[in-house]
């Protein structure tokens, strides 16, 4: 007989996402997502942080100021990163992402052909960047739904 107490698809890969987001700098937001192909395989993965070559020592990791004393100006989303982290063709894919995505990375999650975000939070759901984002998803047949949590424990000992 076969393990019954396998993790499904989704609590894998909403984990991978997890995951990737403990290795954000970030002091007060840590997001990571995960690509996977329409046959379950995982194409790319990220984490909000600074820009490749840029050192995030140097960085402002602020959330209030002036635009260019903040993080703001600085930090690539999780979403924008795991799609410039593949080189390939994403048409077709989902993205499991710890946080709804912002306007500007739904322009590129719809831009890169994913056809499906599964997201754990909806934290920012009444802000004016998320509801764009719902009508770009809504308008260009992005489906989207929220990870249902199954509170199942999972350890890992690294």
């Amino acid at each position: 007989m076969k393990r019954e107490d396998y993790i499904t698809w989704d609590e894998y890969f909403m984990g991978v996402s997890l995951l990737s987001a403990k290795r954000s700098k970030d002091p007060n937001t840590q997001v990571g997502a995960c690509i996977v192909s329409e046959d379950n395989r995982i194409l790319s993965m990220g984490y909000n942080g600074a820009p490749r070559g840029l050192d995030d020592d140097l960085m402002h990791w602020n959330r209030e100021g002036s635009f260019l004393d903040t993080k703001y100006a600085y930090v690539c989303h999780s979403e924008l990163n795991a799609i410039l982290n593949y080189r390939g063709n994403l048409e077709g894919s989902k993205m499991y992402v710890a946080l709804f995505p912002c306007n500007e990375c739904a322009k590129a999650i719809i831009q890169s052909g994913i056809k499906e975000v599964i997201y754990k939070d909806d934290k920012y759901a009444t802000s004016d960047n998320v509801i764009a984002s719902k009508k770009m998803f809504d308008s260009c047949g992005v489906k989207y739904r929220q990870y249902i949590p199954t509170n199942r424990k999972i350890d890992l000992e690294l």
